[in-house]
């Protein structure tokens, strides 16, 4: 509706679901026309952009467009009320698993509201339902495809799993990999073995391992009630055997035609 009435404050702002997006609009509805005069009301940060705001409010806002972002903002205030009033059930119905809530919390990509969607998929005990981490990952679809053919196992899909948490993993994942931690060196090796960066099928494969993993640590973290521990960013090179990997970088530098001459450090 601003787009037809030509104010492009999404052109200067982020977001026009902001403090000053919003007081903006009001006063539009109000009657303001005067983009100086609007552009005065951006507080924080896009203050530092009144003059391009200004500009970007000056357009032909009339009463029909007042009247319908009226009743946008009044239906947007509406679903906010009711986003609201679910956020306090949930909360109150997740009193009797605060434990549980919290201990989930404690790993990488998971915050109290994943946590809580996570419990009421598979239970604040989910071994009690599920004999192992790996049955688990296999129920929400996140195991590794299984296809085999003349006694060679080839790479196959995952199988389709819970429709709420499958999808929430993976978003858990995608945030997870950010982090300074073992699973974000497990996605770069992944994405590397995978087919690289500049594949964003790499990409996707790899979060999705990750998604699995993460499953996995949650299973282990309920079953034992324990917080998670991460195993830090160099958890695989830690693990890699020195003497092995010399050799192999050796290797792959006279494959490059180069001579090796090592020097103790």
């Amino acid at each position: 509706m601003l787009q037809d009435a030509g104010i492009k404050i999404d052109s200067v702002a982020s977001s026009i679901g902001t403090m000053s997006g919003r007081a903006m609009i009001e006063a539009l509805i109000d009657g303001e026309r005067r983009g100086k005069v609007l552009a005065g009301l951006a507080r924080g940060r896009m203050r530092s952009k009144i003059s391009d705001l200004a500009l970007a409010l000056e357009g032909r806002f009339g009463d029909h467009h007042a009247l319908m972002c009226r009743l946008h903002l009044e239906h947007i205030d509406h679903l906010d009320d009711m986003i609201a009033r679910l956020d306090a059930q949930i909360e109150a119905m997740m009193v009797p698993f605060r434990l549980q809530q919290d201990l989930l919390a404690t790993i990488p990509g998971i915050g109290p509201k994943a946590a809580a969607a996570i419990i009421s998929e598979i239970g604040a005990s989910p071994s009690e339902f599920f004999t192992s981490d790996a049955h688990l990952a296999s129920w929400a679809g996140l195991c590794p495809g299984n296809h085999e053919s003349a006694d060679k196992r080839k790479h196959g899909k995952p199988r389709k799993g819970n429709q709420h948490l499958q999808p929430l993993l993976v978003e858990a994942a995608w945030s997870a990999v950010q982090t300074d931690t073992r699973l974000k060196a497990r996605y770069h090796r992944l994405v590397l073995r995978f087919g690289g960066y500049h594949s964003p099928a790499a990409k996707k494969k790899a979060v999705i391992a990750v998604a699995h993993t993460l499953l996995v640590i949650i299973w282990h973290v309920l079953a034992t009630s324990q917080p998670y521990a991460d195993l830090g960013p160099d958890f695989y090179t830690r693990r890699a055997d020195p003497e092995k990997e010399t050799r192999r970088l050796i290797a792959r530098l006279e494959a490059l035609g180069h001579t090796v001459t090592l020097t103790a450090a």
